[in-house]
């Protein structure tokens, strides 16, 4: 059934439908959830605090590390944005190296390859040797960023999937407000210490996480493309709401895999499997044009969310605050505390509401209010600027339009972008397909960060934000006419959607035409459809 939900009349077509109520056809009953598929994806994601832990530490660490090594800030600025740059190495290798070893293990591998960057730069002796390091944590990060959501969209059932593949950002701003919070502990330490005890922490929870991933099972979508139909169903059993779904789930994926439906022993050949090739071609050169609109909307979303400048707030919240009159280290450092805890607190908040209300309806809420606090950023950092004197009452909404600005980015644009490109690439170009969009956002990501203090220092600091405001706006519009709603369907059936772009709403309806039409071969859709 396209929509992935199943009822027990379905299960076994062989027999007599039983006598029916006017209850059975009522409102379905949400299905309790599923504890072992969530602490699946809770593993898989916090993989991310990673890159969080990272942003986080480096936006305080850089302060003391510029004191202490002398450096200018063109190299401050190089030190903290290449990070994403870097990690552009990780994210392009993860999609073939997941596809050829398996998302779980590629998992262990971004742990094991950000454990060496972190103490290769918790034992720099000086600049060149630090930027060794976070190279080697770049590709790390770039490992993490793109397998993580993927392997949590494939394990997840459709009831479920955007609680759960939201928890990447989730653990992307657990990272962040403790690496705030590693800066304030150790701000008392020499300053020649204290950046080095930072940053070499960061070797810790990776070790930890690359432990406790061996433990988790191997994603049932790569499992049937290596042709272990046995192990998948084991897995889907698992991770589905009910017997009937895992086997519906079981025969989309062989659907997509190419593997007859009558095929049913645990091992099969699989005639070409699925280690990348031909990927590029069909993405890239001869994309259908429901690829290709998967292709923009993926892409697309990913750039936005990082032009919006939240890494520019994330990464420089000192200095914000700073220009906005906050002077003493403790109180800059304690102002950044609890952005990170705001963040954390909106992130939370988000993953109860994406299966809710849906994807659009949060997306939508979250850039408009986006645009709004940023344009009255950008106009109290102006303010400030060009006062003589202090004004209290600008330096206030400067502050609570930083945490403004950072609740509506985590409470739809920050997890959406994340749940929205790992679930609407076809099975086969999924890991390629969400590296691209990791790649675009590391890229964008690295740009805004490395060049944000040349950015303030040519056209203000307000007027930073008030470029980053139009930018936003921009991303409304695109969002708005571009993104259908992916809420409560299957993954294999989430791309009937694409393929018209701004008209994808005239196409829905056509296909909904259908099913009332009985074209869908007289089966009753139960499934949330839009």
């Amino acid at each position: 059934m396209a929509g992935g939900q199943n009822t027990e009349g379905d299960a076994n077509p062989s027999q007599p439908a039983p006598d029916r109520t006017l209850a059975d056809f009522g409102p379905v009953k949400k299905p309790k959830r599923n504890r072992y598929v969530l602490a699946c994806a809770t593993l898989a994601s916090m993989t991310s605090v990673l890159l969080g832990y990272d942003i986080g530490v480096m936006s305080g660490a850089n302060i003391y590390i510029q004191d202490d090594l002398k450096i200018s800030d063109l190299k401050v600025a190089f030190l903290v944005g290449t990070l994403n740059l870097y990690s552009l190495v990780g994210s392009a290798a993860a999609g073939r190296t997941s596809d050829w070893i398996g998302r779980r293990y590629t998992i262990v591998m971004a742990g094991a390859i950000f454990f060496v960057g972190s103490i290769l730069m918790g034992f720099a002796t000086n600049y060149a040797f630090l930027m060794v390091g976070r190279f080697v944590a770049g590709v790390g990060v770039g490992y993490a960023l793109m397998i993580a959501p993927v392997y949590t969209a494939e394990v997840s059932p459709a009831s479920s999937r955007g609680f759960l593949t939201s928890f990447p950002e989730v653990f992307i701003n657990a990272g962040i407000l403790l690496g705030y919070v590693s800066n304030y502990a150790f701000s008392k330490l020499p300053t020649n210490l204290g950046w080095r005890f930072m940053l070499g922490i960061g070797a810790i929870p990776s070790v930890f996480l690359a432990l406790v991933v061996l433990g988790m099972p191997e994603s049932p979508r790569w499992l049937v493309m290596q042709g272990r139909l046995g192990d998948a169903r084991k897995v889907l059993d698992r991770t589905s709401d009910s017997k009937e779904e895992s086997q519906q789930r079981l025969s989309d994926i062989k659907e997509a895999a190419g593997i007859p439906q009558d095929c049913n022993d645990d091992v099969v050949h699989v005639q070409k499997q699925s280690h990348g090739e031909g990927v590029w071609k069909e993405l890239l050169i001869y994309p259908t044009p429901s690829v290709r609109h998967i292709l923009v909307c993926g892409i697309g979303i990913h750039f936005f969310q990082q032009a919006s400048g939240i890494d520019a707030v994330v990464l420089y919240s000192p200095r914000i605050f700073e220009k906005a009159g906050i002077t003493s280290s403790n109180g800059k450092l304690l102002a950044t505390v609890a952005v990170g805890f705001t963040k954390t607190v909106f992130i939370l908040v988000a993953t109860f509401l994406l299966d809710r209300i849906g994807r659009r309806p949060l997306l939508l809420s979250s850039v408009g209010g986006m645009v709004l606090s940023l344009t009255a950023l950008g106009f109290g950092l102006t303010m400030i600027d060009q006062s003589d004197e202090k004004l209290p009452w600008a330096v206030a909404l400067s502050v609570a339009m930083v945490l403004a600005y950072v609740s509506f980015f985590s409470i739809g644009m920050g997890p959406i972008t994340w749940v929205y490109s790992s679930e609407i690439f076809p099975l086969k170009l999924r890991a390629q397909g969400t590296s691209m969009g990791v790649a675009v956002n590391r890229v964008t990501s690295g740009v805004i960060s490395t060049t944000f203090i040349l950015l303030y220092k040519a056209i203000t600091i307000g007027g930073s934000f008030f470029l980053f405001a139009g930018v936003a706006a921009v991303a409304w519009v695109f969002f708005f006419t571009c993104l259908p709603e992916t809420r409560g369907r299957t993954l294999e059936d989430i791309e009937v959607l694409f393929g018209s772009f701004i008209k994808w709403r005239s196409a829905l309806k056509d296909e909904q035409k259908k099913e009332v039409s009985g074209d869908n071969g007289g089966q009753i859709q139960m499934g949330t459809k839009a």
